[in-house]
C-alpha cells in the first residue's frame, strides 16, 4: 500500500488529537461530572493519551498502514 498524506485525514487527526488532549487537561473535572469521581481520574487521563496517540496516528495517516497489513496478516491476502 502506497503512503499518502491528505488535508483531510489530517484535519481529523488533529482535531482528535486537540479533544484528547482537553481531555487530559481537565480530566478530574469530566470524572467528577460524568465519572464516579476521584476513583476514575486515572482512568479518564489514560482513555485522554491514549486518544491523543491514535489522533497522531490519524494526523499522519500511519493507520491505514497498520490496518492494511494486520488484515493482510489475518486474512493472507
Amino acid at each position: 500500500m502506497e503512503y499518502k498524506l491528505t488535508i483531510g485525514t489530517f484535519l481529523i487527526g488533529a482535531i482528535i488529537t486537540i479533544i484528547s488532549g482537553l481531555l487530559v487537561g481537565f480530566h478530574d473535572k469530566v470524572a467528577n461530572n460524568l465519572g464516579s469521581g476521584v476513583s476514575d481520574y486515572q482512568n479518564y487521563k489514560k482513555w485522554g493519551l491514549i486518544g491523543i496517540g491514535v489522533g497522531i496516528l490519524v494526523m499522519f495517516n500511519i493507520h491505514t498502514l497498520i490496518l492494511s497489513s494486520l488484515v493482510k496478516l489475518i486474512f493472507n491476502v
